[in-house]
């Protein structure tokens, strides 16, 4: 039986089928390997030979299109810092028989610099000859890319480092003094409640410091001077401490140390005293010596109980600084019950200025030799809707340590012009009359611009500087105050002299129109030789600088001829008259410019 010729037809259009496609998916591998860019490789290991395909030569810009190349070929183009890791990369995936993967640099024959991924399988050809083959692509963009993500990522961490350390500084300058780098009162605040929570905490302390009087080292050497004296302190401080303490700064010269389980109250005693001790030390500062001392108050609790420990300590300090300053005092239960007594009054005083409770009381000054009254002098009290009328002992010092004495000196002032206006209605001329004035008023740069408004003729009213004691230092608004009031027609009189306040050199700068010596002097004139005495030189010297007399605390006639004879210019006591209300004054100066009272006294 004939085999059939369709079988044998069909076997051959079969086998051109198989060639064609074969040709077709050849021909679409091309194409799609020229798309991608990819160049082929082939090396055989017996013969050394390699074999590029065009893509190859496109890569290395060989211009050739030889298939068989050699080595040097490849070697030559690539980077020379690239080399011999290509070759050792190459030369291991050969030993290994495995694959070969690796990525260089190549210089083009143009200069130009590529860079180059290759990657290559060993295998084993016809004949078994050992071989790879392998693809090499362009990664130039992508080097290029990936470099760029890696500055940018460099950049982006160290904008992120520093604005982390930015954020550490702001949060450091928010919670630290920028002169002395200590914590500040946020900071403060802060670790005293985390102090307050901690069970290990058993005792805490808190030590208010204020520096006295620094307020005149920056206003005389300046305010550099004023910072250098601040560091100091906060080193001086800071070496008190130990780790778990703290030192802050809480305002322009206030500091706060913090104590954990210190001991007990002996020992914080210890410790307050050695930084007085401390803080007295003097402090260089240029070719200048500065030197300032310190006012402290302590607060305690040996529970760990915080929560009103600065407002106790700050009790503390305020008893401290009116104790006289440089000292140390400790919080008591007592001292806080005395302090909301004395605030309670500095309240009631303020509205006691507000409703014009405090009024004049005028005391009689007279000549030494005629008796003739000269002079009244106007002082405060005040008519409490409650306790009637209080003399001043009952309110003047918690007046002086509230701030109030320059309303207080204003109020009685402004009162005084009333009456003396009222007086002269009523066809009374009335003496002169002294009227106190503090050194804090005489400090403030409104001062002048105020008495002018109040129009005051002039020789009428004397101004008593009854605070003294800062004549010798006064700043230069003090000292102008003063000239440009005597240039206004008002007097102006040392009050007190002799006490310890004015000094021989306040005196002298100061050139008041008369001076009344100190009542304690003059109280035992009558049976001390030694009072006599000095009372007698404090006149001798007024007279030599051309400055009037006046005694006060004349209780007997007898103090009234001594005083006399030794020459004072004028006398006030209770010898003489009581202070009394407006209306009894304006009686009694009516009654002795009458008729009759002139024909009796001879004027």
């Amino acid at each position: 039986m004939r085999r059939e010729e369709p079988t044998i037809s069909g076997s051959k259009t079969k086998s051109s089928r198989s060639e064609q496609e074969f040709q077709n998916l050849l021909r679409r591998l091309e194409l799609a390997m020229g798309a991608s860019q990819i160049g082929v490789w082939e090396h055989n290991l017996d013969t050394d030979e390699i074999f590029w395909d065009l893509q190859m030569h496109r890569l290395y810009g060989t211009g050739s299109k030889e298939r068989k190349v050699a080595s040097t070929v490849w070697m030559d183009l690539i980077h020379a810092d690239d080399r011999e890791r290509a070759l050792a990369e190459f030369d291991a995936a050969v030993a290994a028989k495995g694959l070969y993967n690796s990525q260089f640099r190549i210089v083009l024959p143009s200069g130009d610099t590529r860079y180059l991924r290759s990657q290559a399988h060993f295998f084993k050809g016809p004949g078994g000859a050992p071989s790879f083959i392998g693809a090499e692509w362009d990664v130039t963009e992508d080097v290029r890319l990936n470099r760029e993500l890696a500055d940018q990522k460099s950049v982006a961490e160290a904008r992120a480092e520093a604005l982390e350390r930015s954020q550490i500084r702001v949060e450091h300058a928010a919670d630290h003094d920028y002169l002395t780098g200590l914590p500040n009162r946020r900071y403060f605040d802060r670790k005293m409640t985390v102090l307050h929570d901690a069970p290990d905490v058993k005792a805490l302390a808190v030590l208010h410091i204020d520096l006295d009087r620094f307020k005149q080292i920056n206003d005389k050497a300046g305010h550099a001077a004023g910072d250098a004296m601040l560091q100091s302190m906060a080193a001086r401080l800071s070496d008190v401490i130990s780790d778990r303490d703290m030192v802050a700064r809480i305002g322009g010269d206030e500091f706060v140390v913090v104590l954990v389980n210190f001991g007990d109250a002996e020992v914080l005693s210890a410790i307050a005293e050695d930084i007085l001790v401390r803080l007295r030390r003097p402090v260089p500062f240029g070719t200048e010596t500065l030197q300032t001392v310190a006012s402290i108050g302590v607060a305690w609790s040996d529970r760990g109980d915080a929560d009103n420990l600065l407002a106790e300590s700050d009790l503390a300090l305020y008893q401290a600084k009116k104790l006289g300053r440089n000292r140390v005092e400790f919080f008591t239960l007592k001292l806080q019950s005395d302090l909301q007594g004395e605030r309670q009054l500095a309240e009631e005083l303020k509205l006691a200025l507000a409703r014009d409770e405090i009024v004049p009381f005028y005391q009689i000054q007279v000549d030494a030799h005629t008796r003739r009254v000269f002079g009244l002098e106007a002082l405060a009290r005040w008519q409490h809707p409650v306790h009637g009328l209080l003399a001043p002992g009952a309110f003047l010092k918690v007046a002086d340590e509230y701030g109030l004495t320059a309303e207080i000196d204003a109020a009685v002032l402004g009162r005084a012009l009333l009456d003396r206006a009222e007086w002269e209605r009523s066809g009374v001329v009335p003496p002169r009359i002294a009227v106190n004035i503090s050194a804090n008023r005489l400090g403030d740069p409104e001062l002048i611009a105020g008495l002018l408004k109040l129009d005051i003729p002039r020789g009428t009213i004397v101004f008593e500087l009854v605070e003294t004691i800062f004549l010798d230092d006064s700043d230069d608004t003090v000292l102008s105050n003063i000239e440009q009031i005597k240039l206004m027609g008002i007097d102006v009189e040392i009050d007190d002299f002799g006490s310890g306040h004015a000094s021989l050199i306040g005196l002298i700068k100061l050139r008041p129109k008369r001076l009344k010596i100190d009542r304690q002097l003059v109280f035992d004139i009558t049976t001390s030789d030694e009072q006599r005495r000095l009372v007698a030189s404090i006149v001798e010297i007024a007279k030599a600088l051309n400055v009037e007399v006046i005694a006060e605390g004349v209780e007997t006639e007898e103090h009234a001829r001594l005083l006399a004879r030794m020459g004072c210019d004028g006398l006030q006591g209770y010898a003489l008259g009581y202070p009394g209300p407006a209306a009894d004054i304006f009686a009694l100066v009516r009654d002795r410019q009458s008729p009759d009272a002139a024909r009796q006294t001879g004027q």
